[in-house]
């Protein structure tokens, strides 16, 4: 195997020509935890010959050190080089390394097993070709490999290799190896792959990964290698329409304008039509320019700068395509998304969707349905949680260019990402695109509250705050509505400041006018709850009753601030009014405590909302 080939010091220029002939092939080892995946990579460089002799001396040294192994090579160390990874004895990064043999290159993705790092193994299997699913043969199919199998699937996939490890525990047991390679086939039926190689293997003992083992008489198939060797990976992107998204418009000099970008499918030649995905326009290809000068023809996975015959506006983030064969254009759309974030999905919030070089705001508006990993089922759910998959409804801020997931990998895939933490947290795979809904039966439609809340994905409701003169009322009452924004609510904050200088400026402070304020603020805020927001008002006296009867049962919540009257006066410049408690407020929170914290316990009280963002 290769390797160490003698052309190297015979003919270096042809042992390179023969590397650039070599065809490449991407595969990805995932499964459950400790079944073998980093030790059989570390068996392939091993004997692949593919480790020199500095590694090979500090291998021998950490394998008796941190090993887990006694007094053998540990295999897993070479690619479990974090500190964390090396005392737990798990991977929890994505590792990449290359070896290769007499008939191809390779490119393999060390997952984690973990559920905590299944959104690393999604990262390693998007650019993936094959997928080696390790089962431990003394555990069986269990949950996480039901999981990863399932997400394999899920980003395109469809040539799989079932390697059966530790066979050597379990004493080369045919019928275990059977047994287990039933039950996997019959879970992945529905999945939708081309070919399932069941291989066992022991990646500790070397069985069956590059020559064949004499303790497993009953199996006649190929070794691990030999199928990786040999497994058909024709390049499927070649026969696709040409795509490509423009990453950078370079403009070096006034005599060159360049739009650079890596084809993502099909290919295209000099002289030939492409139109802009977004405008329509479009332009015949004039030149081809890469780094080793320019190209007459350049196909899917090529790196080009593409010069343009006509002056046409063309931007970072546009898809340029060929005229008879255009990509979809929509801001709504069905995704499949899996979340990738501790802090759950949260359906109506704002999120940014990235797509290639394209950044537009997005809200996931309905999610349709979540997958059972176990069964594969179709369940309900409102949200998602960490490592959950469920297919949804999104709804762009602008126009968006792809292809269905299905029909080309490169175009149809994105990740979401946080407004807030600018962190990635979930990525998706467009199934289909949606058109905006058109109402034709216009005496029909019904334009209410709900209806007008249900396009802000939000039940209406007013946050009453009441207390004493100087007890923080509007303090608070301007944190919750900042958490509430982040949150991807609309909400409205009633003032009393900005009132009283607008609505309520010819009025005093008398009594029978602080009645006609308090009125009036009770209107105004049931007028923007009709308009399905989340309204916020506060009121120094005792006119929560007059204010609930405005408003429907659960729409209103009357919120006391109990801050202390001394507390108080000392705010007001020793002022000490008096004041008679609320009988029965829906929530009562102490005044003493820090504001922010005050705030997120109302959040997280009347909404559900964990209190994950600092305001």
């Amino acid at each position: 195997m290769a390797h160490q080939s003698e052309l190297i010091a015979e003919d270096i220029l042809a042992y390179l020509k023969s590397q650039e002939e070599k065809t490449m092939l991407r595969f990805i080892t995932c499964g459950s935890v400790d079944d073998g995946k980093s030790t059989l990579i570390g068996r392939l460089l091993w004997d692949s010959k593919m480790v020199f002799e500095d590694q090979l001396a500090a291998l021998a040294a950490d394998s008796k050190r941190v090993g887990t192994q006694g007094e053998k090579i540990d295999y897993a160390l070479l690619l479990d080089g974090l500190q964390a990874e090396r005392e737990q004895g798990i991977t929890i990064d994505v590792a990449y390394r290359f070896f290769s043999t007499d008939r191809r290159k390779f490119i393999v993705a060390d997952t984690p097993g973990h559920e905590q790092y299944t959104r690393n193994m999604v990262t390693g299997a998007s650019t993936a070709q094959v997928a080696v699913i390790l089962i431990d043969a003394r555990k069986g199919v269990l949950t996480q490999s039901r999981r990863h199998s399932y997400l394999v699937s899920l980003v395109g996939i469809r040539q799989v290799v079932l390697a059966i490890n530790k066979m050597d525990l379990v004493d080369y047991s045919q019928e275990r190896f059977e047994e287990i390679r039933r039950e996997y086939e019959h879970f992945a039926a529905s999945l939708g792959f081309d070919a399932i190689a069941a291989i066992p293997i022991s990646a500790l003992e070397g069985d069956n990964v590059l020559t064949r083992s004499d303790r497993t008489p009953w199996y006649a198939g190929p070794t691990l290698m030999e199928h990786l060797d040999t497994v058909p990976i024709a390049d499927a992107d070649a026969g696709k329409p040409f795509r490509l998204r423009v990453q950078w418009v370079n403009r070096p000099n006034l005599d060159f304008r360049g739009f650079c970008g890596t084809i993502a499918s099909g290919s295209i030649s000099a002289g030939e039509t492409v139109i802009v995905s977004a405008s329509g326009q479009t332009s015949r290809v004039a030149r081809i320019v890469t780094m080793d000068g320019d190209l007459e023809k350049a196909g899917a996975g090529q790196a080009v700068t593409l010069t343009l015959a006509d002056e046409i506006d063309i931007s970072r983030g546009d898809l340029l395509a060929t005229p008879d064969a255009r990509p979809c254009q929509s801001d709504r759309f069905e995704a499949k998304v899996v979340w990738m974030h501790e802090e759950p999905l949260h359906l109506g919030r704002s999120y940014l969707i990235k797509a290639g070089a394209t950044t537009a705001p997005v809200t996931v508006s309905a999610l349709r349905f979540k997958v059972n990993v176990n069964t594969l089922e179709e369940e309900p759910g409102e949200t998602l949680s960490l490592n959950e998959v469920g297919a949804c409804t999104l709804t762009a801020g602008r126009t968006i260019p792809f292809d269905p997931y299905g029909e080309n990998r490169g175009t149809g895939n994105f990740i979401l990402i946080d407004r807030l933490s600018n962190a990635t947290v979930g990525a998706g795979m467009i199934e289909a695109p949606l058109q905006k809904a058109v109402t034709l039966a216009w005496p029909t439609l019904t334009v209410d509250k709900d209806a007008r809340s249900g396009l802000k994905g939000q039940t209406p409701k007013v946050l009453w705050f009441a207390g004493r003169p100087s007890a923080g009322k509007s303090t608070v009452a301007a944190l919750v509505e900042k958490r509430l924004l982040s949150l991807g609510k609309h909400t409205y904050l009633l003032d009393g400041d900005t009132l009283r200088q607008g609505l309520n400026a010819d009025l005093g402070a008398s009594g029978s006018e602080e009645e006609e304020i308090r009125r009036r603020i009770v209107e105004v805020a049931r007028i923007l709850a009709d308009a399905g927001l989340i309204v916020l008002a506060s009121d120094s006296g005792r006119g929560s009753q007059i204010a609930r009867e405005r408003f429907a049962p659960g729409e209103f919540s009357e919120i006391f601030i109990d801050t202390a009257a001394d507390v108080c006066a000392s705010r007001s410049g020793g002022v000490n009014l008096p004041y008679k408690p609320p009988e029965a407020p829906d929530f009562t929170v102490d005044g003493a405590d820090a504001p922010e914290e005050i705030a997120l316990t109302l959040v997280r009280l009347i909404f559900g909302e964990p209190p994950s963002c600092i305001i």
